[in-house]
């Protein structure tokens, strides 16, 4: 080989693992994927996912939620929100649309299974729409981005199996940013003392025998296992808490 061959070859190796790297590390960059949608009748998400959000998980971000395969990673990646955009330019918009995962599920090689209003959101206009709904998969470009939930702060709900005060479990809502909830601690606000509890599922955590009086719940907040901080709530659960009901941190989370 001529020593300019040899040279052209080096430096498109070069870049080409260059390339390779960026795209491995830049957490802003797109990954390439496929993406289905759910196929039944109803526009919004399921009420019976398994983040365990119930209603909320059908309804929360206007209805634009996703089961995923691997991102759901075993509970931790419930309600994290990706940007979702199909890749045939005939149909679909650059934009593409925001999901909030969750519910886990995997169809043939997808990383998503949207809600079907999802789905019909990456495409250009109503028509277009109208044609990528049929075709049932589509081929996608996809990343992790911020949660948004304008007047909100992050809520507490008791889940309707709690039992005061013999059992409690509930679910955490309204998490903004891109952090991922990896730890959450339950403390007694008298004496502040504090121990970790279990996700039993999904986004539930859970205890046995959770002590008397007011409670306070502490979240863990981390990107990729770093950057953790915990993040203590403003607001304290009542003593007199009641399955079902919801409570305002009075805090939210930092993008």
């Amino acid at each position: 080989m001529a020593p300019l061959q040899v040279v052209s070859v080096f430096v498109a190796s070069f870049i080409f693992m260059q390339t390779l790297g960026n795209s491995q590390t830049c957490p802003d960059c797109f990954t390439r994927s496929r993406a289905a949608h759910y196929p039944n009748s109803e526009e919004k998400g399921t009420e019976t996912g398994s983040c365990g959000f119930g209603t909320f998980g059908a309804t929360i971000n206007g209805g634009d939620v996703s089961a995923a395969s691997e991102l759901y990673r075993n509970g931790l990646g419930c309600g994290a929100c990706y940007q979702v955009r199909c890749t045939d330019s005939n149909y679909c918009s650059d934009k593409g649309v925001t999901v909030v995962v969750t519910d886990q599920g995997a169809g043939d090689r997808t990383d998503f299974i949207l809600s079907q209003r999802a789905f019909a959101r990456m495409a250009q206009t109503t028509d277009a729409a109208a044609s990528i709904l049929p075709l049932g998969v589509v081929d996608i470009e996809y990343r992790r981005v911020s949660c948004t939930y304008p007047d909100k702060n992050i809520t507490i709900k008791i889940e309707e199996s709690s039992d005061n005060p013999h059992y409690l479990a509930f679910v955490i809502w309204y998490q903004q940013g891109k952090k991922d909830i990896t730890a959450v601690q339950l403390c007694e606000t008298q004496n502040f003392v504090c121990k970790l509890l279990d996700r039993t599922r999904g986004a539930v955590w859970t205890t046995t025998s959770p002590p008397r009086g007011p409670l306070q719940i502490r979240m863990l907040l981390s990107v990729d296992d770093e950057d953790e901080t915990w993040v203590d709530p403003v607001n304290n659960i009542p003593e007199n808490w009641k399955a079902g009901d919801t409570y305002d941190s009075g805090i939210q989370a930092d993008a």
